[in-house]
């Protein structure tokens, strides 16, 4: 039997606790083992649980039993979650984790820690939720050299703009529904400011080019300047708007990301992902344009994915994965503003002036936009367009993806 410790008995943590519950033959079938809870560290009680004989509130009783060979932190922030999985890691335990802010922030470190001491630290559940991505790029594509990678990594984000699209909601209402059908928080800022996008294609790229990306060197907008005009404008011309990570590497193997709202054409994979789904494109020199598509939250998708790290490490305790970095260095990335893009610029009615300034440009047209202009221009970077748009006030800019 591999005894596993639990961190948090949240949303993550009590799915997590279920799957292993639930699933418990076929998982001891794939593990070759069985496997079980044995203890859950949450300052809470939880009498009614069917765990609760497994709870206790001291992270040390966990550390010191020599029968817990795997931890599965599902805490969250950078707090307790960094101190408890260093820990965990300096006692001989392999790590699992949902936690996307702790990988995103010190993924090398704990990677670090874990290589030195011939242990596993795995996050499949950090990005994606249910979707399988992370093994997928360190595995099953590792004959190829991506080169590119972007995606819808926020299915609250993109639940609010697949109802300003379907419904024609505001903003504000569209939030406020997510709010009301447990899709965003209370304080939905990490999300709708791109927050939780932007610590996500860190981890991405980190994995992909094999360099830590930390997340306070990538620029980051959210949806909050998203309105109905954009979304009509954006239809008329056959697009949607859709909030995206984006990381691409260069040929001389630097590399950019960002996250930004963007127009993605109605022939774009990415098009057709709506609600709380999210989708994530890879591009391989090898293979291509592949896409992993599916539920990006959620209690049992991303315990899912916990679950399957759980048995990996229970496979992997004598021959740790080859999963991790390099730290980043000073010619790790190139500034997102000289990548080339369309873009798509709204702004008060001034289409004789943004003639003069950008000629080329494909003028939109949509009725109920009174006293506002629409378009798109040629292909340029973000730091030609700024020196563009000082002849103009823009009141809305955002990329264009095909």
């Amino acid at each position: 039997m591999v005894s596993v410790a639990i961190l948090g008995f949240g949303v993550v943590g009590s799915g997590v606790a279920e799957v292993l519950s639930t699933n418990f033959e076929k998982i001891a079938h794939n593990a070759a083992q069985e496997i079980g809870v044995k203890y859950i560290l949450d300052i809470r009680d939880f009498p009614d649980s069917p765990f609760k004989d497994c709870f206790v509130k001291d992270f040390s009783i966990i550390e010191n039993d020599p029968d817990v060979k795997i931890v599965v932190e599902t805490i969250g922030g950078v707090g307790a979650a960094y101190e408890f999985t260093k820990r965990a890691l300096l006692a001989g335990k392999s790590v699992v984790t949902s936690n996307k802010e702790l990988v995103a922030t010190h993924g090398y470190e704990l990677l670090q820690l874990a290589r030195e001491r011939n242990l596993n630290y795995l996050f499949e559940a950090s990005v994606g939720g249910g979707i399988p991505i992370i093994r997928p790029i360190s595995q099953c594509l590792a004959a190829n050299e991506i080169d590119e990678l972007y995606g819808i990594l926020n299915g609250t984000t993109n639940y609010i703009l697949t109802q300003m699209i379907q419904n024609g909601v505001s903003f504000d209402e569209a939030l406020k529904d997510a709010q009301k059908e447990g899709y965003a928080e209370a304080d939905p800022a990490a999300d709708i400011e791109g927050h939780d996008a932007c610590r996500k294609i860190c981890i991405l790229a980190s994995l992909s080019f094999g360099r830590h990306i930390y997340p306070d060197s990538v620029p980051t907008e959210g949806i909050t300047k998203v309105t109905l005009s954009d979304v009509g404008f954006a239809k008329s011309a056959g697009y949607k708007i859709k909030l995206l990570g984006r990381t691409v590497k260069r040929s001389d193997g630097k590399v950019t990301c960002y996250v930004a709202p963007h127009l993605v054409g109605e022939n774009n994979l990415l098009a057709n992902v709506e609600n709380v789904f999210n989708g994530i494109v890879v591009h391989g020199n090898a293979i291509g344009n592949v896409m992993f598509y599916g539920a990006g939250a959620g209690k049992l998708p991303t315990a899912s994915a916990v679950v399957a790290d759980i048995i990996d490490a229970s496979k992997h305790f004598k021959a740790r994965k080859q999963l991790d970095w390099m730290e980043s260095s000073p010619d790790t990335l190139f500034d997102s503003a000289t990548l080339e893009n369309r873009w798509y610029i709204r702004c008060a009615d001034a289409m004789d002036s943004a003639e003069k300034i950008f000629g080329g440009l494909a003028a939109l047209s949509f009725a109920q936009a009174e006293g506002e202009t629409a378009f798109i221009t040629e292909s340029m970077s973000k730091t030609a367009l700024d020196a563009l748009l000082k002849g103009l006030a823009p009141l809305s800019v955002f990329r264009v993806l095909d």
